[in-house]
């Protein structure tokens, strides 16, 4: 990060279950090469098995963040399959993302766990990235402040207010190839509530179909902090494109 205050707007991109050792590695080459805008925080977060390559090209302390996709709240212990924050941290990663729509909805991801992944994080000095957001029937019935507000609260419960921690809205409607894009009216209202509850030292991004016909847009929306995309910035143009707007949009 830049300084104590922190960057002043985020741009970021999880791959998911995308790419090879070398498609990572070439992506992070051609990111080790950029010269980012003064104030942007930008950060990747590749699949567990490239962590490791990736933090060879952008190691920790350096301009880029580079991230986990998920992480095992407890230390160490008889977890098959699992890998816990110590491990991500050991393998370079310096962000956890928690609770992602998907984590929740095809892997038992409840908010009881996604505060303990928080804290597990914060307990190891990683910077949790916590997803939280409404379905379109949720969204369809007006409920969805009330849903992304009870989310957040979960998952900061007990979590100290001075600690750092990002805050991704990504509703689900708008997620994934099938997902409608978000307009800044629709995202106003649950950006402005998540804002209010985090304070100051929680970050709101917005993630969710952005692109870049939409990114400058949705910046412009009060107390957006940056964005967190997805299919948009898995070639690796499209996230130097998308980090000039934000940078753009910051200033």
């Amino acid at each position: 990060m830049s300084d104590d205050a922190g960057p002043s707007a985020w741009i970021g991109t999880s791959w998911k279950m995308t790419k090879t050792l070398a498609q990572a590695r070439e992506y992070a080459r051609v990111l080790a090469d950029v010269s980012w805008p003064s104030g942007v925080q930008p950060f990747v977060v590749p699949p567990a098995t490239a962590i490791a390559a990736v933090a060879e090209i952008l190691p920790p302390g350096g301009p880029v963040l580079v991230g986990a996709q998920d992480a095992h709240w407890e230390d160490e212990g008889a977890w098959t399959g699992e890998i816990s924050v110590p491990q991500v941290w050991d393998a370079g990663a310096r962000l956890l993302e928690i609770g992602h729509s998907e984590r929740r909805a095809h892997f038992g991801e409840t908010d009881e766990r996604v505060n303990l992944k928080v804290r597990a994080a914060l307990r190891h000095g990683v910077l949790p990235l916590v997803c939280v957001g409404e379905d379109a029937e949720q969204r369809a019935a007006g409920a969805a402040v009330e849903v992304v507000s009870s989310q957040v609260r979960a998952a900061l419960a007990g979590v100290p207010e001075t600690a750092r921690v990002l805050l991704a809205y990504e509703p689900v409607w708008a997620i994934g190839s099938g997902g409608r894009p978000a307009s800044p009216d629709d995202i106003v209202d649950v950006v402005a509530a998540i804002a209010d509850l985090g304070g100051t030292a929680r970050p709101v991004l917005y993630g969710g179909s952005v692109s870049l016909d939409n990114a400058a847009a949705l910046m412009a929306v009060p107390r957006v902090n940056g964005l967190f995309v997805g299919r948009s910035a898995w070639q690796v143009e499209g996230f130097i494109a998308l980090a000039a707007i934000v940078a753009e949009c910051s200033t």
